[in-house]
């Protein structure tokens, strides 16, 4: 795998909210390689000359279309970009992945296909098989000859995968497992060739098994008939007395979860880019469609609510951006001298995402929800043409909605998010204890609370904004703990509101960081109009969900001093934010698309 060029970090999971970060330390896409930039440009030389002329057929459905186009970026190495290059894997780094889903998130049907196929179809295997199962089935894999698959959810066990219902009972003369049950929601249920299906061993161990469409008893149900991502195959897989060899058990019995958990924290990890690249889409269709359309004698495009719409997608684009690839940046950094000829290269890996965990689930709501925003203005730009099938924008819409259900729902995120913090500051891994106290004392000493001591210059309120949106959330989670104490995992909407402030804050640092990387190359004229507007509306995001909680754990007095203070670290001066969004539009009309 590629090292990183960045000097290095050690800024811990969840550590940003008490430390602060370096530009020259945090990764961002302009920082990608040569390589990476290759494999980006294959990915959209595939793109363009094989899936796009083929779109309609994939959202129709039409047999083996998609499957060959899989097998088509498979030659090309698209399958198998992580994958050890012993199994037939390219042995790339975690970036050159993402920037391959990134591309192919242009079409949510095809972006599913291959991403489940890649991510979570694939990943189980290379990070808990064996060495035998991985030359059985991992070279088959890359090259898709076999499609993957991954059965967690069932009919009564969605956000809650631990409740399955899927039996795996051992024969009696040793040899196999007998699985029986119904897994529901399957991405590639319809064409997979190999599942991993998570059971309870004698019903109680939850346990992941690697188990063949061919095997006896394993059958894919219909096709379901879904809102969006019309053409991905989605299906009902069930096991009716499956008998699956013991060597088949992925992991160890009863350690399904570990499986599961670790899995979706890099799926969570890979919707950022995924999200970030169907968003891209979406603007260049609108940036299109926006300077085509005539309205009054004018080109739409040179109207101020159309180029306020075209610059607020991009600015929501640029944060999720440098939120994804900072924390893809945290992880290798984290992963060190990395090597798949290290026999604990898996457990590297893995080890390195979980610390980023609560960051990952950041990616996936934050992404998400901005993905819908774009394809909904995208909707809005086009007018009723944006509801007629004929667009592009329309489909977006509809594919962009499974966003916030995937990988585990937008809510449990935001549950998991802030729990994750807690439990790590109860270990004594994250001392987030001793920031709020250090808070606190500084909130008895008296002004100035807000803002500390920053230099002058470009970005210097920026600066001020980001120090004081952390505070609001050591401030909110302090107030909340000493309501609440241990019971404070019941009060989901106060964690909800707490993972708020704490992803927007997180979002926030992300971005005034890649515009300071920008500004100090030389190219941050429109990443610095995108901070100034961006830091704005994200503090009076900060600032709603800190009152609700504040509101919701104080009364009286108590609550409006509580209040009062909250108002120190959210005060700001406004920008012209009017005038900063036309020039970032003026900046996309003139590309034609994203352009940072």
């Amino acid at each position: 795998m590629a090292a990183s060029t960045l000097a290095p970090t050690h800024l811990r999971g969840g550590a940003f909210l008490i430390e602060e970060s370096a530009p020259e330390t945090t990764f961002t896409p302009e920082d990608f390689t040569e390589e990476h930039r290759a494999i980006s440009r294959t990915t959209e030389d595939f793109w363009n000359q094989e899936v796009v002329p083929r779109l309609e057929q994939i959202q129709h459905q039409e047999p083996g279309v998609a499957v060959s186009l899989l097998r088509k970026s498979a030659e090309l190495g698209l399958t198998a970009v992580i994958l050890p290059e012993k199994f037939g894997g390219m042995e790339m780094d975690l970036t050159s992945m993402m920037m391959v889903a990134e591309v192919v998130a242009r079409d949510g049907s095809y972006s599913a296909w291959h991403g489940a196929h890649t991510g979570i179809g694939t990943l189980p295997l290379l990070m808990f098989g064996n060495e035998e199962q991985k030359k059985k089935y991992l070279p088959r894999l890359a090259s898709a000859e076999m499609v993957a698959a991954y059965c967690l959810s069932e009919p009564q066990a969605g956000s809650d995968a631990l409740a399955a219902r899927t039996r795996a009972d051992l024969s009696e003369d040793g040899t196999h497992y007998v699985l029986n049950g119904q897994k529901m929601w399957i991405t590639n249920g319809g064409s997979a060739d190999l599942y991993t299906i998570f059971a309870k061993v004698g019903g109680e161990k939850f346990t992941a098994f690697l188990v063949e469409r061919s095997f006896a008893g394993v059958n894919p149900g219909a096709e379901e008939k879904k809102m969006g991502i019309k053409g991905s195959s989605t299906t009902a897989v069930y096991l009716d007395n499956v008998k699956v060899p013991v060597e088949n058990v992925l992991g160890e019995i009863g350690r399904g979860h570990v499986i599961a958990f670790n899995i979706l924290n890099l799926g969570r990890l890979k919707l950022g880019p995924f999200a970030i690249g169907g968003a891209k889409e979406v603007l260049r269709v609108s940036l299109q469609y926006a300077k085509e359309r005539k309205a009054f004698g004018r080109s739409i495009a040179d109207f101020g609510m159309i180029q306020h719409k075209l610059a607020e997608m991009a600015i929501r684009i640029f944060a999720a951006e440098a939120m994804s690839y900072r924390v893809i940046g945290l992880i290798e950094n984290e992963m060190g001298e990395f090597s798949w000829d290290k026999a604990d290269a898996a457990a590297v890996m893995l080890k390195a995402v979980e610390e980023y965990a609560a960051e990952c689930s950041y990616i996936k709501v934050f992404a998400s929800e901005m993905l819908d925003y774009v394809a909904d203005e995208g909707v809005q730009i086009h007018g009723g043409y944006g509801f007629h099938q004929d667009y592009a924008v329309e489909r977006a819409y509809r594919d962009s909605r499974i966003n916030r259900i995937f990988e585990g729902t937008n809510e449990i995120n935001r549950l998991l998010a802030t729990g994750m913090l807690l439990k790590r500051a109860q270990r004594g891994t994250l001392p987030l204890v001793e920031a709020v106290k250090k808070l606190q004392a500084e909130l008895l000493a008296g002004p100035p609370a807000g803002g500390g001591n920053f230099q002058t210059g470009p970005l210097a309120e920026e600066m001020k904004l980001v120090a004081n949106a952390k505070k609001a959330a050591l401030f909110a989670l302090g107030i909340a703990y000493q309501k609440y104490l241990d019971k404070i995992e019941e009060q989901q909407e106060v964690l909800a509101a707490i993972t708020e402030i704490a992803m927007n804050a997180f979002a926030m640092e992300s971005t005034l960081l890649r515009a300071r990387k920008m500004t100090a190359g030389g190219k941050g004229e429109t990443a610095e109009a995108i901070c100034a507007v961006y830091l704005r509306e994200a503090m009076e995001t900060v600032e709603s969900s800190a009152r609700a909680v504040l509101a919701a754990c104080s009364e009286g007095d108590a609550l409006r001093m509580n209040l009062s203070v909250l108002k120190r670290f959210t005060r700001f001066e406004p920008v012209n934010a009017i005038g900063l969004r036309r020039t970032i539009a003026a900046k996309l009309l003139s590309a034609g698309k994203y352009h940072a």
